[in-house]
């Protein structure tokens, strides 16, 4: 045996290389944040009259993209699920939904993975969806609801991981958020607070998952909770659309 700094070893190991990691290296690229925020950029520049700190963007775009309930309900339009949470209405919202997708995205898929964090932006985005058309009958757009939900699963690891919610500073940012969309006119509530529900249960059921060492279970769980969002806002739609029977 061949003393080594990590202890013994037989000779043939011994004189293997160890492929060293440097901690710069952990955090890997994190492309799913990247790949979002670009085509965040392009739907936004295909709209018309966006360019403004504080408007209402118009155009096809916006009217076959936006989530409204009897578009879901009588015009079959499925796809506004996730169309919706590509739009913004002007500059001033696409800068803050990137601006925070950009640093959850940092943070949070390095740690996770891309795979588990484009699985919970996705599930999160459906049920914010959900949450958006259970709570008003009005046209909604943009990404909240998923940046919401990305925020509720970095709680449940910085939790999972011994780490205080309130002092990282996502714990204010969640609460000054949910304060904001009850004050400010005309944010959906209901996409927040569907989104942050969605993306904490889709946290929770990876740490889960991993718990009982069958990580696949946590894509099981997202894939269902992303069933179960979009049947609730068919309900919901269908249930409160005007002429819809």
């Amino acid at each position: 045996m061949t003393t080594t700094p990590v202890g013994m070893r037989c000779p043939e190991c011994a004189r293997q290389r160890t492929r060293v990691v440097r901690a710069g290296q952990v955090a890997a690229v994190p492309r799913v944040t990247f790949g979002l925020i670009a085509i965040n950029v392009l739907v936004f520049l295909t709209e018309r009259g966006q360019f403004t700190l504080s408007g209402s963007p118009y155009g096809s775009v916006v009217e076959k993209g936006w989530l409204y309930r009897p578009d879901i309900a009588i015009g079959h339009r499925y796809y506004q699920f996730v169309t919706s949470a590509f739009i913004h209405a002007d500059l001033l919202h696409i800068g803050f939904n990137m601006y925070l997708l950009y640093l959850l995205g940092m943070m949070l898929e390095p740690s996770i993975g891309s795979l588990r964090f484009g699985a919970i932006y996705f599930t999160s985005m459906l049920c914010g969806a959900c949450g958006a058309l259970v709570a008003t009958s009005a046209p909604s757009i943009g990404a909240s609801g998923a940046i919401f939900g990305l925020m509720g699963a970095a709680a449940v690891e910085l939790r999972a991981r011994g780490f205080s919610v309130m002092q990282s500073g996502i714990g204010m940012l969640i609460i000054l958020n949910l304060v904001l969309s009850v004050a400010v006119p005309g944010i959906s509530i209901g996409d927040h607070v569907g989104g942050l529900i969605g993306g904490a249960l889709a946290g929770w059921a990876f740490r889960a998952a991993d718990g009982r060492r069958a990580p696949a279970l946590g894509f099981v769980a997202c894939a269902a909770l992303s069933v179960l969002a979009v049947a609730g806002a068919l309900l919901a739609a269908q249930a409160t659309a005007p002429g819809f029977a």
